[in-house]
């Protein structure tokens, strides 16, 4: 047990911790462990790091077998069961209201602050929580718990984002409806948090596969809808005929899925797609001012990637009336220009290629189609074929060959690039290897030498680009802009790398999107005599004429299917379900959309439905929107960071422009959670065999201890692997505490406090709010592990006053234990609402400072003396220390150099 956690001590270093590395953290299990630090020396202060000494003691105090008296009475199994009963049956964690009406009709809104604390809400699958989950879940809810205890209204809610493959590919294996598996799995995900304790509002509760919940998910996409943000494209997708699915990028390797290895094709599909791309300099602009991980903001900021440029426009050799539009950020280089690349997708390849080249042009497309976005930018090697077209130079006329690679894409920009391979790494590459012309026209500033054996890529001077000659990088950009606009062959530009959301799913376990269209027969057959239901009923589906489907029809539920796999059908499952899919209005027939929404729908706005779950006219009443909102603290993983807190972003903003919210952006403080590991030091995993239950634990030592355990690992925010030994620790330390308050039961009103017992108690408070505070919750656990020493040191003679204090402050972390202690004090209510405990900034300086006695320069010896001693009081106590008197004897003091409270040099010959 000497090994126990030397990672959880070193809070001060909390923000290295945030980069922390899996790789870091796997070399870390042999050798690190968190120390039981202590404390006492420093509860004035911020915490310092520990040294060896003091974590090697304070490991053996905490992990040698504690004496059998010690082991006795606290019976946690039933003191648990009995307070989550107490809970349940008060409904102790009732949201309060924070407006109320009177008899005369007058509204009497709260005078307290709120506190909206919020969880990422977790995907229940089948496996339930494996203990890296709670992690998140205790740190929100100790700050739910604290603020309560200072007087603040707070609303903690928890709920499901129950949508997802792994129900649907479960329901395809074994013929069991998801919905079915989803219920089963939010059972016992529900009884796993019940069992720990979190002071979750259970009566807020929602998941999203809840037909209410889906009819409001349905209601925003209409919005989305009408405000012209949701709309039909033909997106290239990576179509995997034998598993009857798209797959994403990630998915796609070599042309081949990564789940059995099937040959994937790239084709176009009608996909609903959100324009998230509207949004896009508002999204980056509001992250200003909130209070987010750095990292987290640089993610984001990079996801939407604003880039300020140009954009240019090459005519093509013998098209007329056809150009090829291309963005740079480096318009000073165009003078370089040697080649355009075109995407192999690019609607004019065929068009511009000539009929020397098509038969291998058409071979190289074909080749690249079945090929990811992903698969094709990693590719270390470039491939490309020339076109035999040309595009002509907008300033100089001249003839550029244009060329097709792989490593442009379709998808993103205008699927053209024009290639400058002086400075550019790729496009010299690209010109290296299939011997293209290459053209130096920014040379280094000053004496610089231009290496030509290189792309040149930094900024610099223009040369060989007429009378733009001369001109630094920044003044070349834009007078060339300038030019291409003056002559309308391009202009500035503002791009962005995000793109637009694709929002369809060829899936069944989805909401459906609520929207139909029209369906036509061929002329002359009356549409009263025919059922395109019917197998050869030749009909046409008119998704040209997308209609909503009325609000007040809403929700649009899933068909009851038995066959739940997509098929072969691109258009998914849900265009077997031809009785679901085709129905009659005013005589007409119409077909509904067989696409559903992605998972991400639903948990883009959850955080609205906790304020307002059981209202069946509003997805939200704005009333409660601006009682609650925006969230105060918001606690999930960092692999969140882009796509979920991007896409509710989105969401909310819309909202927010439509009226429905008053607040611009929806999380304030954003907190991630550090991943913990198995005992490997590996991602836990069913594949891996490391997977850790909880249950196990809370079987064996409570759910206090796991949870105790959890914020004493470690920073928050770090990378840590788990040790189940370790924590047995944290169970000494609760058997302590319990002994020491069942102590000050005993003694009543008998025992005082002693002026030292009063000054550690009040460091005590100090550290743990503070602590609390900041998050920095496993200092706030080492300060009481002191304070419960001390107070055991007392040899029972414990006053009630700090075991009260001390059930109040631990009652957070574990409020098990908390409530059981002050029940034994005498208290007949619950101390979830009673006041947080009081310091005297007073009490918590020491009046004493310890020093070193230096005799010249060496350290001698150590005194405690009062801070404001002067020199003659310094020596006084120096001159009682024999081993400074020793190294004097014989010797006349030359000279004593005295800092008050830091350093006493005594200098002898």
């Amino acid at each position: 047990m000497r090994l126990l956690l030397a990672t959880m001590m070193l809070a001060r270093v909390a923000t290295a911790f945030r980069t922390t590395t899996m790789n870091s953290a796997r070399k870390s299990v042999s050798g690190q462990r968190a120390a039981f630090g202590t404390l006492q020396t420093s509860m004035n202060t911020r915490q310092p790091f520990l040294t060896s000494r003091q974590m090697s003691d304070t490991i053996e105090a905490e992990t040698k077998e504690a004496p059998a008296e010690q082991q006795q009475g606290y019976q946690f199994a039933k003191v648990e069961s009995k307070w989550q009963q107490y809970w349940e049956e008060h409904n102790t964690f009732a949201t309060p209201d924070r407006r109320t009406t009177n008899e005369d009709g007058t509204v009497v809104r709260s005078d307290k602050e709120k506190k909206y604390v919020l969880d990422m809400f977790p995907y229940p699958s089948g496996a339930g929580l494996h203990v890296g989950h709670p992690e998140g879940y205790t740190a929100s809810d100790v700050m739910s718990r604290y603020w309560r205890m200072t007087n603040h209204d707070v609303l903690h809610p928890i709920g499901w984002d129950s949508f997802g493959l792994p129900a649907e590919q479960f329901a395809i294996n074994t013929g069991t409806h998801p919905e079915v598996t989803t219920k089963k799995n939010i059972a016992n995900f529900k009884r796993q948090l019940k069992m720990l304790g979190f002071s979750y509002d259970w009566d807020k509760e929602v998941a999203t596969t809840d037909v209410e919940y889906v009819k409001w998910t349905q209601w925003i996409f209409l919005q989305l809808y009408k405000k012209g943000l949701a709309e039909q494209s033909e997106v290239s997708v990576n179509w995997c005929p034998a598993l009857g699915t798209v797959l994403a990028n990630e998915e796609v390797i070599n042309g081949l899925s990564e789940r059995g290895d099937h040959p994937v094709e790239r084709l176009p599909l009608r996909q609903w797609v959100l324009k998230i791309t509207e949004y896009a300099d508002r999204l980056e602009a509001g992250l200003d001012g909130l209070d987010w991980p750095s990292g987290t903001m640089t993610a984001q900021e990079q996801w939407i990637g604003r880039s300020e440029g140009t954009e240019i426009d090459f005519k093509i050799e013998g098209l007329d009336d056809e150009k090829l539009t291309v963005f740079t950020t480096r318009a000073d280089t165009l003078f370089g220009v040697t080649y355009v690349t075109l995407a192999p997708e690019h609607p004019l390849v065929s068009a511009i290629t000539s009929e020397e080249q098509k038969s291998e042009v058409d071979e190289y497309v074909t080749s690249t189609s079945s090929r990811s976005d992903l698969d094709r930018t990693s590719a270390k090697e470039k491939t490309g074929v020339f076109t035999g077209g040309y595009a002509i130079h907008p300033l100089t006329n001249e003839k550029v060959p244009i060329w097709i690679g792989d490593y442009v894409l379709g998808s993103y920009g205008t699927g053209a690039v024009m290639a400058v391979p002086a400075h550019d790494e790729r496009d010299f590459e690209f010109a290296q290897k299939f011997e293209l012309d290459v053209k130096w026209v920014v040379e280094p500033k000053g004496d610089g030498e231009l290496n030509k054996e290189e792309a040149f890529t930094e900024q610099g001077v223009n040369v060989n680009s007429g009378e733009f000659d001369g001109m630094k990088t920044n003044k070349a950009k834009k007078a060339i802009t300038s030019k291409l606009d003056e002559i309308s062959a391009g202009g500035a530009k503002v791009t962005y790398k995000l793109r637009d959301w694709v929002f369809s799913r060829q899936r069944y376990w989805g909401e459906p999107i609520p929207i139909y269209f029209p369906v036509e027969f061929p002329d002359g057959v009356d549409a009263s005599s025919v059922d395109p239901k019917a197998d050869g009923c030749e009909h046409t589906i008119r998704y040209d004429q997308a209609i909503p489907v009325d609000e007040a029809d809403l929700p649009l539920e899933l068909p009851e299917m038995d066959d739940f796999s997509p098929g072969d059908d691109p258009a998914g499952c849900l265009a077997r379900a031809k009785e679901w899919r085709y129905f009659q209005k005013d005589g007409s027939w119409f077909a509904r959309e067989t696409n559903t929404m992605p998972q991400w729908a639903g948990s883009c706005w959850y955080y609205f439905r906790f304020l307002d779950n059981k209202n069946s006219e509003q997805a939200f009443s704005p009333e409660l929107d601006e009682d609650w909102m925006p969230v105060d603290l918001y606690v999930g993983g960092a692999e969140h960071a882009v796509l979920h807190l991007l896409y509710a972003r989105f969401w909310h903003q819309v909202l927010y422009d439509l009226g429905y919210t008053k607040h611009p952006e929806p999380f304030q403080k954003l907190v991630h959670q550090g991943m913990i590991l198995g005992t490997d030091g590996e991602k836990m995993s069913k594949s891996r065999g490391n997977v850790v239950n909880p249950d196990d634990v809370v079987d064996v030592h409570g759910a206090d201890a796991l949870r105790l355990y959890e914020m004493f690992m470690g920073p928050l925010e770090a990378v840590k692997p788990w040790q189940t030994s370790q924590v047995a620790g944290v169970v000494r330390f609760m058997n302590k505490l319990y002994n020491v308050v069942q102590a000050a039961v005993d003694n009543g009103d008998s025992v005082e406090m002693d002026d030292e017992t009063t000054r550690i108690l009040h460091k005590t408070m100090k550290k743990v709010t503070e602590d609390i505070e900041s998050m920095s919750f496993n200092t706030a656990i080492s300060a009481m592990m002191v304070l419960t020493n001390h107070l055991q040191g007392l040899k029972g003679n414990v006053p009630r006053e700090a075991a009260e204090k001390l059930a109040l402050m631990v009652s957070p972390f574990a409020p098990h234990i908390g409530e059981e202690c002050w029940s034994l004090l005498g208290h007949g209510e619950s101390l979830a609402y009673h006041p947080w405990v009081e310091f005297d900034e007073a009490l918590c300086i020491d009046n004493t400072v310890k020093m070193g006695v230096q005799v010249n320069g060496k350290k001698k010896g150590e005194i405690e003396i009062p801070k404001d001693a002067d020199q003659d009081g310094a020596m006084a106590e120096a001159m009682k220390q024999q081993s400074v008197t020793n190294f004097l004897e014989g010797k006349e003091t030359k000279k004593i150099i005295y800092v008050p409270g830091r350093i006493l040099n005594i200098v002898a010959k």
